[in-house]
């Protein structure tokens, strides 16, 4: 749709009857007008990286016979820089306008652990511009640029990240110890070097407006790149290659164009720090599909910038549609946020698998972000195994795992009743419309936990059948709508809401239920409805505080 769907909605007998967006949602169409995706074109011109002098040996740095030969390509007007099978150990890349980087089965692109060959640029992090090493694999500003062919390029992101005890067997413990780096003064946590310890000590590795890089270089092993790094680009295709191992994020288009991603593979051990598989960030038009992630963080993410330079820079992550993708592990399989200041909207997520990943779709944002999260569309999910919620809105995301370590205790701070002034940092999500999941196994059903200056808007959950420990809760939430919700749980009540209205529960049911089918509290609760088989007033506890009675149909 080519206008913004506004929160204004048909409400009788004061419960939501009708959201708009579901008459064009059949859940396997793009639900808005898509744009078409321009995906690049290469002359077939090849240019074979040994004729410049490379080796694949596993031993000889290729960095300068690799410059060389995408130079080449590039000023013959582009083609296909060509990376035949063999071991290619290699510092950064820098790709090039219309050249198209190929790797054939067979080849195995090794980056250097050197850090030595990394120098600092300016580069994103976590939202905003700061410096950083360079990425492994870099473009910036370019027109008509690819990485294809099935060839795996493993990131040596081990040489650069600090591990936590916890996240080892004792004997890869022992043996990560004895390679080298330092402990901490826990003897519980291992870092690659003193510079990286020293740099742990900044926030994000940012030393102030008046760093220079001489400062930079005192902490330079802190400083992480992203593993592929696309800035400004338009046309940008990556089709068949197998990323690995990455420092931070794996992949990170920003502020793109035009961005096809299709039979790509990412695989980051379960405890990569900031091991996301892709983050998309202020990009616009594109498509990610038939793809496998395994993360250390986020999955599939979506992104726009952080608080006031996110805001500033005004640029929405908006036009994308994303299918027929596997998640394996990871703290989310598809998430929105944190980092959403700039917008995001018109996303369509369709046919995707999530196993094992800490939350199933997670949509998380804080106060001081500022940003609109609209026309999301979620559709034919299925889950399996996901240790915290399957279905997850989030306002108060505090940049921690979902998953507490040594057994700590999550605390609830939706629970404050603080309710500061709505302001440009007050971040905003409504128009969610979700339908057809499926998942067997996990701690709770759904959440939905928005401020209470700000609660999260007109949201749709349809045709959702879900087994976990726990059920359904709403806090903070305006305008919600549940049809044909089938849970099956194990502890407490079926369904909570706490300081919301509007909320509609339509043909909801429980098997199994030890608690209650509903319990409603907060004195903000108002306009409540459900109906299903066999409901009566006995399944329903409302707290003292509330002002209206539940509705049952």
């Amino acid at each position: 749709m080519k206008s913004r769907l506004k929160s204004i909605l048909v409400i009788s007998l004061g419960v939501l009857s009708t959201v708009p967006g579901l008459a064009q949602f059949s859940g396997d169409k793009v639900p808005f007008d898509m744009p078409e995706v321009k995906v690049p074109v290469f002359k077939t011109d090849t240019f074979n990286v040994k004729d410049y002098g490379a080796e694949n040996d596993g031993i000889t740095l290729n960095t300068k016979a690799f410059a060389k030969a995408i130079d080449a390509c590039s000023a013959a007007g582009g083609g296909v820089v060509l990376i035949p099978e063999g071991c290619w150990l290699t510092g950064p890349i820098v790709l090039k306008s219309n050249v198209n980087l190929h790797t054939t089965r067979g080849t195995l692109v090794k980056f250097s652990r050197n850090f030595d060959d990394y120098p600092i640029v300016q580069a994103a992090y976590e939202g905003i511009m700061m410096m950083r090493c360079a990425s492994p694999v870099s473009g910036k500003n370019l027109q008509n640029v690819a990485i294809t062919g099935y060839g795996i390029f493993e990131g040596s992101g081990d040489a650069w990240r600090s591990v936590k005890r916890e996240k080892l067997t004792p004997g890869d413990w022992k043996s990560l110890i004895t390679s080298g780096g330092i402990l901490s003064e826990d003897k519980n946590t291992w870092y690659p070097s003193k510079k990286y310890l020293k740099g742990n000590a900044y926030p994000s590795g940012y030393l102030g407006p008046n760093a220079t890089i001489k400062d930079y270089e005192a902490i330079k092993d802190f400083l992480r790149p992203v593993m592929v790094s696309f800035i400004q680009c338009n046309s940008v295709l990556l089709d068949g290659p197998t990323f690995q191992n990455s420092p931070s994020w794996c992949i990170h288009p920003l502020l793109c164009e035009n961005l096809t991603l299709r039979n790509v593979t990412v695989r980051n051990p379960q405890y990569a720090q900031n091991g996301d598989g892709i983050d998309v960030e202020s990009c616009r038009i594109g498509t990610i599909t038939n793809c496998s992630f395994d993360a250390g963080d986020d999955g599939i993410c979506i992104k726009s910038g952080k608080n006031a330079e996110g805001r500033k820079r005004g640029k929405p992550t908006e036009y994308f549609v994303i299918s027929n993708n596997v998640v394996f592990h990871g703290h989310g399989g598809f998430v929105i946020g944190s980092e959403m200041s700039g917008g995001v909207r018109n996303i369509f997520v369709h046919n995707c698998c999530f196993v094992g990943t800490d939350i199933g779709l997670r949509f998380k944002s804080t106060r001081g972000r500022g940003g609109v999260v609209e026309n999301i569309y979620v559709s034919g999910i299925a889950m399996i195994n996901i240790p915290t919620t399957a279905i997850l809105f989030d306002m108060f995301y505090g940049g921690a795992s979902p998953i507490p370590e040594g057994g700590a205790k999550v605390e609830n701070n939706s629970e404050t009743i603080t309710k500061p002034v709505v302001d440009e940092g007050t971040p905003r999500f409504e128009n969610f419309f979700i339908k057809d999941i499926s998942c067997n196994g996990a701690d709770q059903a759904i959440l939905v936990k928005g401020l209470p200056e700000m609660s999260i808007r007109n949201i749709s959950l349809e045709n959702i059948s879900i087994k976990s420990k726990r059920g359904f809760s709403c806090i903070n939430g305006d305008h919600v709508k549940l049809t044909h919700i089938k849970l099956d749980i194990e502890n407490g009540d079926a369904g909570i809401i706490k300081d919301s209205k509007n909320v509609d529960l339509s043909g909801f049911s429980c098997n199994h239920c030890p608690g209650k089918l509903l319990r409603v509290s907060g004195a903000e609760s108002e306009n409540i409805s459900i109906s299903g088989n066999n409901i009566n007033k006995n399944d329903i506890e409302m707290g003292r505080e509330v002002k209206s009675k539940v509705n049952i149909h």
